[in-house]
């Protein structure tokens, strides 16, 4: 070992430990030119990287060389660098002014050599150093320098490792947060919204764009945008028109249906497609298909105001967003269907409610008639001809009979037609029903528990009517428990001699019926609380009876109530 090994050796030490005790790459980069610069007798030098946007040799950082030195650029192969950048080996020149492929950046230079920063066996960059005398370079010095940049360029690599699983796991986190938040937003307006706030942020992007895609007309639309810095909102406005597939740059990842990146947006050939931002700014995007059901919906996108090449990382991250985004916007229009759906079903609720009510008024009514229509016929009176009263006789007895027809008719429209009646499989009643609730279940915090028919059942009757029944079960069960609980629906399957029917037990853990009402809570306009109307169960046990079927309470107490349904199951 010669005497210079532990000077070299304390050297490697202080390029290692920079792996430790620097915040990222960028600041060890200094450190390490400034300690190999310091090592040898050197009045300037460089550290270059290849820059994986433009492939150029790039100065990183430099001591003693002009401060405009940072905008030069090299190709590789071209000078004493970028020789050694192309071939991966150290040169060292004794005399400039001899060497043709010498490219000057200080004057004065007169002797240089450089090394290769290796990764795995790849060239990820150059240190050059630069001396005013000639041979002030020894061949003992090149390969020192060669060791240290080997050190530095595994240093460089760990820190620009560390950077990356830093920026992965702060991805991550954003992205499964983004993820929950996107799930939770039920309107497609503030969904589309943050989508592309949350795009723009994830990547520093100067423009996130989310377009709609129409695949009968082959249209892109612009929908929804993020911007930062000065890029002008007016702009995007102007893109809100529809633009043919066939002129769009972003189609293409709509045809290809995977990240399609875009680079150098700001020269020729791009400008030209329709469905860029008129912003000069822009250099770099990357686009990727929104797919719902198999079906392309639209594009997001992302745009730099700096070159950049996207890494399979990063396309990774923006297909994962997109796929959220997809998963989001069809719970939102799932949910707009349920919510559509269970309008609907209040609004027959409340016709079924003026139905039932016009229906127990026309039976009031129909009682007293027939006593009115009985004893007229039976008084026998009769007026001559002439006599006005022999008119108003007839008159009173075709009111009788128009009376009578209103409200045979009352009472047949109410009565729910057999031909409206299907047959259906029980399973599928109550999935449909339950999907309706889970938001309010979710809401009250009440925990459902339910296991579908072990075989399957199938019943006859209007699905709509016993979807209402299970509905208004449900919801008076939610009433009864105002913290929460539990509702829990069994389905048991008998035999009545002949026949077999299906029962549906509903459980909950509320507070249950008052004693007071619990042998009249089937009759009409009874109701426990202050805001009913106390017909539901009234409206429900006549529509089960509509189907053959039947309505009972089986069990109410402080610890809960249950409602049995029971209806007869269809043969055939």
């Amino acid at each position: 070992m010669s005497s210079d090994d532990p000077k070299a050796m304390a050297i490697l030490y202080a390029i290692a430990s920079l792996a430790n005790s620097v915040p990222d790459a960028a600041s060890a980069q200094g450190r390490i030119l400034a300690t190999i610069v310091a090592a040898f007798p050197a009045e300037s030098g460089s550290l270059a990287l290849l820059s994986p946007e433009t492939g150029l040799l790039e100065i990183c950082t430099q001591h003693g060389l002009p401060p405009a030195i940072g905008d030069f650029a090299l190709k590789p192969g071209q000078g004493v660098t970028g020789w050694v950048a192309l071939h991966g080996k150290p040169l060292l020149v004794a005399d400039v002014a001899a060497e043709p492929r010498y490219i000057a950046a200080r004057g004065g230079v007169r002797c240089e050599m450089a090394a290769p920063l290796l990764v795995d066996g790849h060239t990820i960059g150059v240190i050059n150093l630069d001396a005013d005398r000639r041979a002030a370079f020894t061949p003992a010095d090149l390969e020192r320098l060669a060791r240290y940049a080997a050190e530095a360029g595994a240093v460089l690599h760990r820190l620009w490792q560390y950077e990356r699983l830093r920026a992965n796991s702060t991805q991550l986190t954003t992205l499964v947060e983004l993820g929950h938040a996107l799930v939770a937003q039920l309107e497609p307006e503030e969904l589309l919204s943050t989508l592309t706030q949350s795009g723009r942020a994830l990547f520093n992007a100067r423009l996130c764009l989310l377009h709609d895609y129409d695949d009968t007309r082959r249209e892109l639309r612009l929908h929804a945008w993020a911007a930062a810095g000065d890029t002008a909102v007016a702009s995007l406005t102007l893109q809100q028109q529809a633009v043919p597939a066939d002129t769009s740059l972003l189609n293409a990842a709509i045809r290809s249906g995977r990240a399609t990146e875009f680079q150098h947006i700001d020269g020729p050939g791009f400008r030209e497609a329709a469905d860029l931002p008129r912003d000069p700014s822009l250099r770099s995007a990357l686009a990727v298909p929104l797919v719902l059901e198999g079906t392309p919906t639209g594009v997001l996108s992302v745009f730099h105001d700096q070159p950049h090449r996207f890494t399979d990382d990063e396309k990774r991250l923006f297909t994962a967003l997109a796929s959220f985004a997809a998963v989001a916007l069809q719970n939102a229009r799932l949910y707009a269907r349920v919510f559509q759906s269970e309008e609907v079903l209040r609004k027959n609720e409340t016709l079924t409610t003026l139905g039932l009510l016009a229906a127990e008024i026309a039976h009031e009514i129909r009682n007293p008639l027939t006593v009115i229509k009985l004893l007229h016929g039976a008084l026998g009176v009769d007026f001559p001809a002439a006599d006005p009263r022999r008119r108003d006789l007839q008159v009173i007895t075709e009111k009788i009979e128009q009376l009578e027809g209103i409200v045979s008719r009352v009472l047949s429209f109410v009565r729910a037609p057999a031909a409206l009646h299907s047959r259906w499989a029980l399973a599928e009643i109550l999935d449909d029903t339950l999907v309706l609730l889970r938001i309010k279940l979710a809401q009250a915090g009440v925990q459902l528990h339910y296991a579908a028919p072990a075989r399957s059942l199938f019943v006859v009757g209007n699905k709509g009517q016993l979807q209402q029944v299970v509905l208004n079960l449900a919801l008076n069960s939610l009433q009864a428990m105002p913290q929460g609980g539990q509702l829990t629906l069994v389905c048991t399957e008998e035999s009545t001699g002949n026949s077999r029917v299906v029962q549906v037990d509903l459980t909950d853990t509320g507070t249950g019926i008052p004693e007071t009402i619990r042998p009249r809570i089937f009759e009409s306009f009874l109701s426990g609380r202050a805001d009913g109307t106390g017909l539901g169960l009234a409206i429900a046990r006549r529509i089960m009876q509509d189907h053959r079927g039947e309505l009972t309470l089986r069990h109410t107490g402080a610890r809960g109530t249950t409602m049995r349904l029971t209806l007869p199951l269809s043969s055939a």
